[in-house]
């Protein structure tokens, strides 16, 4: 589940008379500086070789990555928890379909922008990564991906539910559960299968495909499980639950499994360990 967007406010500008201001300036020549210093970026992070019929999803094949995530989590209870709001109940089952695409159509563009997406099958299962060290919470991708929109698209409780409770609670608890470690882990924030493509091993190789590269780099992997099924699956991958949190707004109550993989020594690996 994608945590690392802020609610997006409005930004004051001021704008200054350039001719004035050149005006008033006291440039001295032998001031000038003669060189520049540029600032030192993190590196982006390595993407994983492709392997097993994984591939990389394009910019323009967005749509269908989200389109596969969707069907995924279309009874999914946190994504349903930002959409199944009392000051909603009036919308039709199609209306809340489509806003359910659209949020993820942006978090799959905010993905591919900042992190890794892949996919296998042909689009029948779809991985959003973040890599370590890197998020999607700069003004240009939340612009870019349309993740600005749902401060209009969601209503006053889907607002109060995603920004100011949903993000501040995966904010907390990755920072709580990995520590110093935090900005050292790959998040997997979806992993979704079709029904249609399920029983064919897609979620295993989406997960090794980049299991492997953390491994190499001994670098944990981090999730948060919506799913009551999912945990005894991810722990055939090496993952561990740590905790169980809840979304608690409305009466309910949304379990969420926070589970992370430790990196596994290469020696281990060669054996089959």
């Amino acid at each position: 589940m994608a945590k690392t967007f802020s609610p997006v406010r409005p930004v004051s500008c001021s704008f200054v008379d350039s001719k004035s201001s050149l005006k008033s300036a006291n440039i001295r020549i032998n001031e000038v500086p003669t060189r520049l210093n540029i600032l030192k970026q993190n590196p982006a992070a390595t993407v994983p070789p492709l392997t097993d019929g994984v591939r990389v999803v394009t910019a323009a094949e967005y749509k269908l990555a989200a389109a596969c995530l969707a069907e995924a989590f279309e009874q999914d209870d946190v994504a349903r928890y930002f959409i199944d709001v009392p000051d909603r109940e009036h919308w039709t089952e199609e209306e809340k379909w489509a806003l359910h695409v659209e949020i993820l159509e942006y978090v799959t563009y905010a993905h591919i922008l900042k992190g890794l997406v892949t996919t296998v099958g042909d689009f029948e299962a779809v991985a959003l990564w973040m890599p370590p060290g890197q998020n999607m919470d700069d003004y240009m991708t939340i612009f870019r991906s349309g993740m600005w929109r749902l401060n209009y698209r969601l209503s006053a409780e889907g607002k109060r539910r995603f920004f100011d409770e949903f993000l501040p609670l995966l904010h907390d608890t990755m920072h709580t559960t990995l520590g110093q470690q935090e900005y050292e882990a790959w998040y997997l924030v979806y992993l979704g299968t079709k029904p249609s493509g399920r029983g064919k091993g897609h979620a295993r190789k989406l997960v090794e495909h980049v299991t492997r590269l953390a491994d190499g780099e001994g670098r944990p992997c981090y999730l948060e499980s919506s799913n009551a099924c999912n945990p005894a699956i991810y722990r055939k991958f090496g993952f561990e639950e740590r905790r169980t949190i809840h979304l608690q707004r409305g009466g309910r109550s949304v379990p969420l499994d926070i589970m992370v993989r430790e990196p596994v020594a290469q020696e281990k690996n060669m054996n089959g360990a």
